[in-house]
């Protein structure tokens, strides 16, 4: 009579059942050997087991150093961010805020080319050129456009406004008073198809535009309430 053979999945099985056996046979354990996961030769089960750890431990060491690493550009891009926030608040000619705006927008993203325009502001609240160029278009783009966007510039009209074509682009609808008023866009420009995708997030570019909103509201009329 043939006796029939175990698969590997009866030997699991087995041992899942009955987790002791290697405790009553010691022996057993201490003599097993399996392939070494990058040599030929042959280890100890647990040889195997301690390599198995090891590598464990290197994945948790280089997730750590990636959480540490985020940790650090994000403690940095807050304080770029205070700064900024503070440079507009400094500002006592309500007339310089979009140049002081592009600036530090500069040094805090690291892009060259950051255009701006705005509109629906008294005559000569800010210099000419802040106001030119804005089609109706634009404008009613704009006001409908609730969120940042960003993705590929292609032959975005705003893409003009900057001195380099970019390759992708954040747009970011300004925007004060309440129920708020659309008062300009804010581009940022970038020659990297890949710095603003259209599947990023754009909580932080939601920051920004808030923040540049109650600023440039300080170029509205006096009582003015956004209507």
């Amino acid at each position: 009579m043939t006796t029939p053979s175990l698969s590997a999945q009866d030997v699991a099985r087995f041992l899942q059942k009955n987790p002791e056996f290697f405790s009553e046979h010691a022996g057993v354990f201490a003599d097993l050997t399996v392939p070494h996961p990058h040599q030929t030769r042959a280890i100890s089960l647990g040889e195997r087991q301690i390599l198995t750890l090891r590598a464990r431990t290197r994945d948790l060491e280089w997730q750590l150093a990636g959480l540490i690493q985020n940790a650090t550009g994000n403690e940095r891009i807050s304080k770029l961010l205070i700064d900024w926030c503070a440079g507009l608040l400094a500002e006592k000619d309500p007339s310089r805020l979009p140049d002081v705006m592009i600036q530090g927008l500069s040094r805090l993203f690291g892009l060259p080319d950051i255009g701006l325009r705005l509109w629906g502001l008294p005559d000569n609240a800010v210099p000419a050129q802040f106001t030119q160029d804005v089609s109706d278009i634009l404008r009613h783009d704009t006001q409908e456009r609730s969120k940042p966007f960003c993705g590929p510039a292609g032959n975005h009209e705003a893409t003009s406004w900057l001195d380099n074509a970019p390759e992708s682009m954040a747009l970011i609808p300004l925007s004060a008073g309440t129920p708020p008023r659309t008062l300009g866009l804010l581009v940022l420009g970038s020659p990297d198809p890949e710095r603003f995708t259209e599947d990023m997030g754009t909580e932080f570019l939601e920051t920004i535009a808030t923040l540049a909103g109650a600023s440039l509201s300080r170029l509205l009329p006096p009582g003015h309430d956004g209507g």
